[in-house]
């Protein structure tokens, strides 16, 4: 039997769950905001039950891009645990895992030609890619801002499915009825398919210098208020 834990923190959503030979056998989940320090190890210790993480065979971490706090989090306590118990560490996009998330659910519409996965960013901007049903990236993971014109090749094709938390943002721009929306976070649950996968192709990270994907750099910003605080005005 094949055993992998699966961390997902890169959104709101603060999502464990343990499967076994690709079957689901236990979740957390809270989308309770900031509880991801105070939560994963936690909750990682109940989808494990009686089992030690020496029983595991990998974990698999939600790599991004999504929050730069959830990532630091969800990626610090997985490599923690492979470094502890000397298993392999996997990981899978956060973009993939809301297509496969999109299939497992049924969330495709009826002649769908397209799934665009996308993390909300700041203002209009989203983190997406855009992938086949069949869950076959074909452009790459970029920051774009939404208007009335994006996607609108993709919409000129046929149904296109966009899901994730930063849908609302087109919902609110884009008029074609060929525009299909499933807000929503991406959970561990969804990461099995792509995490067996990856297990069994041998496609390991570095447990000492795997980081998250964030996509962009993080800038650590001080309120207005404190600025002026700090400079004694």
């Amino acid at each position: 039997m094949t055993r992998i834990l699966l961390i997902e923190t890169s959104t709101a959503l603060c999502s464990v769950a343990l499967a076994e030979d690709g079957r689901i056998v236990a979740t957390r989940e809270s989308a309770e905001p900031r509880v991801h320090a105070a939560m994963t190890a936690p909750y990682v210790k109940e989808v494990l039950g009686d089992r030690s993480v020496r029983d595991l065979d990998a974990v698999c971490v939600g790599k991004g891009p999504g929050s730069y706090t959830g990532l630091r989090v969800g990626v610090s306590t997985a490599k923690g645990l492979c470094f502890g118990a000397g298993i392999p560490l996997l990981s899978v996009g956060t973009l993939d895992t809301l297509v496969y998330q999109a299939r497992a659910e049924g969330l495709l519409p009826e002649g769908c030609r397209y799934v665009v996965p996308m993390i909300d960013a700041r203002r209009m901007e989203v983190y997406s890619a855009v992938f086949t049903p069949d869950a076959r990236q074909i452009r790459e993971t970029k920051p774009e801002i939404i208007d009335a014109s994006s996607f609108a090749d993709l919409l000129s094709e046929g149904p296109v499915l966009f899901i994730g938390d930063g849908v609302d943002k087109c919902r609110e721009v884009l008029a074609s009825p060929r525009a299909c929306f499933a807000p929503c976070a991406p959970k561990a649950a969804s990461m099995a398919v792509p995490a067996f996968a990856a297990f069994r192709e041998g496609r390991f990270e570095n447990v000492a210098y795997f980081e998250p994907f964030y996509l962009k750099e993080f800038v650590a910003t001080v309120p207005r208020r404190n600025l002026f605080s700090a400079l004694g005005k």
